[in-house]
């Protein structure tokens, strides 16, 4: 039984009632005097109360999932692999990589969740649950991997799809992705629709230590979780599926701190994504209690701390040719004046556009109009790679570099800088 599994969850928390029940009920007998009712009492209550932080514990642990597996609960995950393993097949996929770089894993809860592709892979796509290995980092990363209709097609049986890297805010995980944003649903039904590329979707959660907030930074000495997100993960899927090499088809999407590693990853990392969306992100990485010190003591720890500064970037480094979307409120979000900042000091080759809502908080409801206009604008951003002369769909005149051959291309813009997605009602 799982240790994110529903039915785990419904049996500690019956448990837990009963253990409350039955309390109540033998309380009059253990109300005596002598060492066995005391005793007795001591033990009702001991066992009940620990049934009880249990349950509030394993609904704490699936909503947020700080550990995804018994395994990582009980520190006994085993070394990564250090070889690659080559999927086979006309349709590969992660179930026939059971010792590679991507592994399958349990429903890691995604049975919970509601509107995922049901039916033939071929006409509806297939979202699958696996463990992603770091090579270098000797990390395990619960995600879940979307599979559009296309890559399961005949006549794209050649083709590399474009990579969407969909991160989540801390301390949630790969569940709000699917359940609460509903990412995979909302890719099918725009790819259905002509309106985003055909491409595939990795969910992940912005950690690799739980519960510790690494925030995609390398530390010294510790967990290092960019060299996750810009070289062992893009090695695990480019080793399991049959995906883009180049880096104009890779892009980096996510909420909070999830967006946060978004724009840090692109700008700091262009040869790796190429393109970021970044839903109530931050542009500067601090330590707090959350992450602890995240880039050491001295000189070299405040250089580092600045370094990942995106401002601090901006004003006294090359400009990375990249394309940004961020997304605030006026009213309601701490980040709005930092993102106006952030997108007048943007310049070439750079480009960034936004989505300022005219009220908004810091939570699910807000994102959930902003993602599905923010899966669009990425799709037009990345490529569709090919490695034969197989149909592709062709880039609309005026396209830029970089930007994919999907239907509704980014329009452009004489001001490079600086451009606008208004989105004043609610989306999707």
């Amino acid at each position: 039984m799982g240790l994110t599994s529903q039915s785990l969850e419904y049996m500690v928390v019956v448990l837990a009632v009963a253990c409350v029940a039955a309390t109540v009920w033998l309380w009059p007998r253990l109300a005596k005097r002598g060492i066995r009712a005391v005793l007795g009492r001591l033990g009702a209550i001991v066992v009940t109360q620990v049934s009880i932080v249990c349950a509030l514990a394993l609904a704490v642990n699936t909503n947020f999932e700080f550990y995804g597996n018994w395994d990582e609960l009980l520190g006994n995950n085993d070394e990564a692999p250090v070889s690659v393993s080559q999927g086979g097949g006309q349709y590969a996929s992660v179930g026939n990589l059971k010792g590679g770089l991507i592994q399958p894993a349990g429903p890691q809860g995604l049975d919970r969740v509601t509107g995922l592709p049901k039916g033939p892979a071929d006409k509806v796509g297939k979202v699958e649950s696996v463990r992603i290995v770091g090579r270098r980092t000797r990390a395990i990363n619960p995600g879940f991997v979307y599979l559009p209709p296309q890559y399961f097609q005949q006549q794209f049986r050649r083709q590399r799809f474009p990579v969407m890297v969909v991160i989540s805010g801390y301390p949630g995980g790969i569940m709000n992705l699917a359940q609460h944003l509903q990412v995979p649903q909302n890719a099918g039904r725009l790819i259905a629709q002509g309106k985003m590329q055909p491409t595939v979707i990795v969910m992940v959660r912005p950690t690799i230590a739980p519960p510790r907030d690494t925030e995609c930074v390398d530390v010294p000495g510790g967990p290092q979780a960019e060299t996750f997100f810009t070289k062992d993960l893009p090695d695990a899927m480019k080793s399991a599926y049959r995906v883009g090499r180049d880096p104009s088809a890779w892009g980096a999407f996510g909420y909070s701190s999830g967006g946060t590693c978004s724009l840090q990853l692109a700008m700091r990392n262009p040869k790796v994504y190429t393109s970021a969306v970044s839903l109530s992100g931050d542009y500067a990485i601090k330590d707090d209690l959350t992450t602890g010190s995240l880039f050491g003591a001295g000189a070299a720890g405040a250089q580092r701390e600045r370094e990942h500064d995106l401002l601090w970037r901006l004003k006294n480094l090359p400009s990375p040719q990249v394309s940004a979307l961020v997304a605030s409120s006026r009213k309601g979000e701490a980040n709005y004046g930092p993102t106006m900042k952030f997108l007048h000091a943007a310049k070439s080759p750079m480009t960034v556009d936004s989505i300022i809502l005219p009220q908004g908080s810091h939570q699910f409801a807000t994102w959930r109009r902003e993602v599905v206009p923010a899966l669009e604008w990425q799709s037009q951003q990345l490529t569709f790679p090919q490695d034969t002369e197989a149909v592709v769909p062709p880039r609309k005149q005026g396209a830029k570099p970089g930007q994919g051959g999907s239907p509704g291309q980014a329009p452009t813009s004489e001001e490079s800088g600086r451009r606008r997605v208004e989105a004043e009602r609610p989306q999707g």
